[in-house]
């Protein structure tokens, strides 16, 4: 690679649904992630700052695993359980670093029964 060509940050993560209404309804209204704009079978999600693509185009069971930063990984996960969000186990510790921050991650699934993560680091 040339010195002065840098990669910036991800823009956008493309994920495939069987239903995009279904799902459109379920990241917007279940997740609460905010709907950008759908066109055909096409919808999109502002994820902090990334976009996520969402395309009507036959579901697969081996994508990538999206995890979402949040800063209160037990009130998000209530908070979300309380809106039928099917969790798959307890917030818990992964890594501990040396500075004694902690790796926080509990897994669900979406509509479509693949897997998502909550993550969050705590700090001493």
């Amino acid at each position: 690679m040339a010195e002065d060509m840098k990669l910036g940050a991800i823009g956008q993560i493309a994920r495939r649904v069987g239903d995009v209404a279904a799902a459109r309804h379920w990241y917007g209204e279940i997740l609460g992630l905010p709907h950008l704009y759908s066109f055909g079978n096409l919808a999109f999600f502002d994820c902090g700052g990334v976009r996520l693509f969402l395309s009507q185009d036959g579901a697969s069971k081996d994508e990538s695993l999206l995890y979402f930063k949040v800063p209160d990984i037990h009130a998000t996960r209530a908070a979300l359980a309380a809106r039928g969000v099917a969790f798959t186990d307890t917030p818990h510790v992964i890594h501990r670093h040396t500075d004694g921050t902690e790796e926080w991650m509990t897994f669900f699934t979406d509509n479509e029964s693949r897997p998502l993560a909550l993550m969050a680091q705590i700090k001493p």
